[in-house]
């Protein structure tokens, strides 16, 4: 009897972990994509910064830019170039 309770335990929670998963699916992949674009948007940041101190651009690190790039990726790297063209930020 041990035995197949077990199982039948193992075998509750792995269909509960599916459930969770298929459930979970959607905002896991959101956030790993808000996650993936903050990394490229940052490492071009970073690199604007490093290489743009050559011909004159630079743009500041701080939360607004951090909050612009974190959602937009490099189109918000863009944005605050343009921005910062047009000298509104």
């Amino acid at each position: 009897m041990d035995a197949i309770q077990s199982t039948g335990t193992v075998i509750i929670i792995a269909a509960l972990l599916l459930i969770l998963f298929l459930i979970l699916k959607t905002p896991i992949k959101l956030i790993l994509k808000l996650i993936l674009n903050t990394a490229i948007g940052f490492g071009v940041l970073f690199l604007i910064n490093y290489l743009g101190g050559l011909i004159g651009i630079s743009i500041a690190v701080n939360w607004l830019n951090a909050v612009i790039v974190g959602v937009l990726g490099v189109s918000g790297v863009a944005l605050i170039l343009l921005l910062q063209w047009l000298a509104i930020l």
